[in-house]
């Protein structure tokens, strides 16, 4: 089964590289090259588990921190120049790299701002002021921005598969039921709907079959991407919680 998932945060690699970066806490102009390729490496791989098409540009930019990182582990070229006035600075195989990584975050700041500016312009209209008395008693919607980032849970899921190995048996019986992702999203909802309160999002994958946690995943960033439910996170690394919306009704209704 192949299904393709595109959302809005899903920039590329640089945008991959920016939320490492970030996430591990370290120096734009210092990057720990063994380090950044080891993660960047694994959310690929994570990828690909979830049968999702990985673009070329991020394989491109998996070989350019493979080439980056074999560059550093060669050792520095001496000339022996007797004249010791003269002194050669050899070049960062990194330099490139931290120059597109801080342009990119450049423009990435600058359209945030930008949008920021369109949401509080719209906030402004024209027209003379008018009586809206009558509209008071509107509720207002509840607020389902996502608050976590598609990293984020590709990260979550990778933790959610390696704890899952652990603890398979080392004998069972292995039994196929076919599965459709409208149908794993209508039995989430009913499943968060009857606990009535937000729950973790590793209790969302009670099952330890590999096609089962694939369709659970992709159900959830589906109904991430409907605005079905809430995905919130308190800080880098700790649990993610899930929870309804409360004007969300199952799949299979609208």
């Amino acid at each position: 089964m192949e299904y393709n998932v595109k959302i809005d945060a899903f920039e590329g690699p640089l945008d991959l590289l920016l939320h490492l970066i970030n996430s591990l806490e370290v120096d734009i102009y210092d990057i720990p090259m063994a380090q950044i390729t080891e993660q960047y490496l694994l959310y690929v791989h994570t990828m690909k588990n979830l049968q999702l098409d990985v673009a070329s540009e991020y394989l491109v930019m998996a070989a350019t921190l493979l080439a980056i990182k074999s560059k550093m582990l060669l050792p520095k070229h001496e000339d022996g120049l007797e004249d010791e006035d003269i002194e050669f600075e050899e070049e960062d195989p990194r330099d490139e790299l931290v120059e597109r990584l801080i342009e990119y975050r450049k423009f990435k700041e600058a359209a945030i701002e930008l949008k920021s500016r369109e949401e509080e312009r719209g906030q402004v209209f024209t027209k003379p002021p008018s009586d809206l008395t009558e509209y008071a008693e509107e509720s207002e919607s509840k607020d389902t921005e996502i608050q976590v980032s598609l990293y984020d849970m590709l990260g979550a899921f990778h933790k959610l598969l390696r704890r899952k190995k652990i603890q398979r048996p080392t004998q069972t019986r292995i039994t196929r039921q076919e599965i459709s992702i409208e149908k794993r999203m209508d039995e989430i909802m009913s499943s968060l709907k009857k606990v009535k309160k937000r729950t973790t999002f590793t209790s969302l994958f009670p099952s330890d079959d590999k096609e089962h946690l694939v369709v659970t995943f992709l159900a959830v960033l589906e109904l991430m991407k409907r605005k079905q439910i809430v995905v919130d996170q308190e800080t880098n690394f700790k649990e993610i919680f899930v929870e309804p919306c409360e004007e969300a009704g199952l799949v299979g209704q609208q």
